[in-house]
């Protein structure tokens, strides 16, 4: 897994970086086929804003999220990814689930 943090506006300090990595660690754990993840940290006047591309196998999904602090910005963002990650997930293992391995039912 590649992970690239950019400040827009904002120094990323290695608490901040650490305080990420953590969190990503979450979300790998969701996923196997995590293949890239960026993250871009900017502050616009008062409002601190996260966002986050990854990459996974087959798809890319991209969530943004705003507070008043950095960190809560982060923590939002975390949350709204694990459920588009795990919404992803349980999409791949339905169209695994129901293929053609199915046996259809004799009729008597």
């Amino acid at each position: 897994m590649n992970l690239k943090v950019t400040g827009l506006h904002l120094e990323i300090t290695p608490a901040l970086r650490e305080y990420l990595e953590s969190k990503i660690e979450r979300i790998a754990r969701h996923v196997d086929q995590l293949i890239d993840v960026s993250v871009t940290l900017s502050v616009d006047k008062l409002v601190q804003k996260a966002e986050v591309n990854v990459h996974l196998s087959g798809k890319d999904i991209h969530v943004e999220a705003t507070d008043n602090d950095m960190y809560a910005a982060i923590d939002a963002l975390m949350d709204k990814l694990d459920r588009q990650v795990l919404k992803h997930k349980e999409k791949n293992s339905e169209h695994r689930g129901a293929g053609a391995g199915a046996q259809p039912e004799a009729s008597l």
